[in-house]
């Protein structure tokens, strides 16, 4: 199985699930464009991170996988689907959506990422850690905020903001999927997860985690770990 994770996040926030799932499956976890040790030197699309997904997989002699991502790991996991179906054996969809940022809340997105690249993250950053992560101590992905190159976070950022619209496609997937959503997700409401659930056209197990943050598989990785493998072992990957 091969995870992305979410927007200012990287490889490690999949550590509990690597954890529980390592003795029985193979997880290959990344880190994105112009997030932990991948640089990103302009404009990128999720298409182009499905593709790079694509290109771990061909580099590891992987012709088949799960595929799964919180959020963007998620926005990029669905177009890898798109793009090479016979490729993705599954998908594994934590807090995403196949639509776009609502309207309502570009204006305040904007003055965060405004505030960012004038003065550093510190300003905002416990506004940024309420939508990812929600309440706790979470100083260890400050620091790692405080790391990232300004020009990175802005290429990163309208990534995030300008993506396309993938939600009259999803009806083309046809693989069995794992939905799992926080009932607390500040960034993403679960309505999104469920419009997802309802246009996928393959077998789908929705799971939502009680009181989850938008990252739920840090905050509540118990009932996250346990819902990925209940369905791996439901898959016939034979």
């Amino acid at each position: 199985m091969l995870l992305a994770h979410g927007f200012l996040m990287d490889h490690t926030m999949f550590d509990p699930q690597v954890e529980a799932l390592r003795d029985r499956y193979r997880v290959i976890t990344f880190d994105q464009r112009g997030f932990g040790d991948t640089p990103v030197s302009g404009p990128f699309t999720y298409w182009d991170s499905a593709a790079d997904a694509l290109g771990i997989l061909d580099e590891l002699g992987i012709d088949q996988a799960v595929l799964g991502g919180m959020s963007q790991g998620g926005f990029l996991s669905l177009r890898a689907a798109l793009t090479a179906p016979e490729r993705v054996q599954a998908l594994v969809l934590i807090d995403s959506q196949a639509g776009v940022e609502d309207p309502a809340n570009m204006e305040s997105y904007d003055t965060l990422h405004d505030v960012w690249m004038s003065q550093g993250p510190e300003p905002v950053q416990e506004a940024v850690a309420s939508i990812i992560l929600g309440e706790g101590e979470w100083h260890d992905w400050y620091a790692k905020w405080a790391a990232l190159p300004r020009e990175s976070f802005a290429h990163t950022y309208r990534c995030l903001m300008d993506r396309d619209d993938i939600t009259d496609r999803i009806g083309e997937i046809t693989c069995p999927t794992l939905l799992i959503h926080g009932t607390a997700d500040a960034a993403i409401p679960i309505e999104k997860a469920e419009a997802l659930r309802d246009g996928l056209r393959g077998p789908t197990t929705f799971v939502p985690i009680e009181g989850g943050s938008h990252a739920s598989n840090l905050t509540h990785p118990e009932p996250v770990n346990q819902a990925i493998v209940e369905f791996l072992d439901s898959l016939d990957l034979g």
